[in-house]
């Protein structure tokens, strides 16, 4: 759903993405779809305070749509990860985008708008979207899911080594090449791969995993004290 709530997004594994509207008469209404990607659309996403979307697929890359004169059109191509994109979340303020891998990385993309500061270069009005961070030799299978917390900033990870993994980003970096460190790591969290991780809206360090094994797991992580 849409922040709105007036908006659905929905993917497979025919390409495709639909976007759909719903009026108030709870009638849903294909209104666009979007067949930017080459391979299956792994996952949908949208940004927390906009009608931004993104979505992750098998052909290694993330896209980035919006409304554009009564259509919705793929504005931003990520490249960068080598294997298929099985998941993307944005942070608190969708400034930053996180996307994981079977590449085994998590890619860190920041949002810069046209006229930044920094100098990086934009296509008309829209922002370009720049990878700022690669975490990788974290991970030892496939990166199934990404999570960001909206309350504390940590991000959490689902992989295919049956384990979750907490990073949070250090207080000393900067916002144009941040620095994460792992701040959490169950290596057994489960007896298969963690296909799943998702944080609690209200209460902070709140998180849910699911698996393979049939089960959901709840942790409660505890942020390290900040010397």
């Amino acid at each position: 759903w849409a922040p709105s709530g007036n908006l659905l997004a929905t993917c497979s594994r025919d390409k495709s993405v639909w976007v759909w509207e719903v009026d108030e008469e709870e009638e849903y209404e294909c209104v666009s779809v979007l067949n930017s990607h080459t391979q299956d659309v792994k996952h949908v996403v949208w940004h927390p305070n906009q009608e931004l979307l993104a979505s992750a697929s098998y052909d290694d890359t993330v896209k980035l749509y919006r409304e554009e004169e009564d259509d919705w059109v793929c504005c931003a191509t990520l490249e960068g990860h080598e294997s298929t994109v099985w998941s993307v979340a944005f942070d608190r303020g969708g400034e930053r985008l996180a996307s994981c891998s079977d590449d085994k990385t998590v890619r860190i993309w920041q949002q810069y708008k046209p006229g930044n500061e920094e100098g990086v270069a934009c296509s008309g009005t829209d922002p370009t979207w720049k990878c700022v961070c690669n975490l990788s030799g974290y991970h030892t299978r496939t990166i199934y899911d990404v999570a960001w917390c909206h309350l504390t900033g940590a991000l959490a990870t689902a992989c295919g080594d049956d384990a979750i993994r907490v990073f949070e980003e250090s207080a000393s970096s900067t916002p144009q090449q941040p620095t994460f460190s792992l701040t959490a790591h169950v290596p057994r969290a489960h007896s298969q791969d963690v296909n799943c991780v998702a944080w609690n809206p209200k209460e902070p360090g709140l998180l849910a995993s699911c698996s393979d094994d049939g089960e959901i797991a709840f942790w409660k992580y505890q942020r390290p004290e900040v010397c």
